[in-house]
């Protein structure tokens, strides 16, 4: 049997493999919760206030600047491993360097961005 056809397809399976497990998780993770609360209701026992909390489902995270600046070195991490591997490819095929530093530059911008709002927003604790 030929598998040819999969290797090209093999980033996307698995960035959807990801994809799945992350939702998949944060489903048993409700539904361990909902559990939880279920039972001390059950039993007669008051609800805590984080517990109300959790089940409102805000979602919403509030960024500091310390989660600003986080995101911002992993995103310029990212694009360092970007254009390094452009840069290895390249000592094999010279045509591929300025490419996947093109690419590189997108998740490198990202991530200056972060850490430029990293400084704006220090009066957030």
């Amino acid at each position: 049997m030929n598998f040819g056809i999969l290797v090209p397809l093999a980033p996307f399976i698995v960035a959807i493999a990801i994809v799945g497990i992350v939702i998949w998780a944060g489903v048993k993770n409700r539904e361990e919760t909902h559990k939880t609360i279920r039972l001390a209701l059950e039993k007669g026992q008051p609800l805590p206030p984080e517990a109300i909390e959790a089940l409102k489902g805000s979602g919403k995270k509030v960024s500091t600047a310390q989660s600003d600046l986080r995101t911002g070195v992993i995103w310029l991490a990212v694009a360092l491993g970007i254009g390094a591997f452009g840069y290895f490819v390249g000592m094999e095929e010279g045509d591929a360097v300025y490419p996947l530093l093109g690419i590189a530059s997108i998740p490198g911008m990202i991530g200056l961005a972060f850490i430029v709002l990293s400084f704006f927003n220090k009066n957030k604790a």
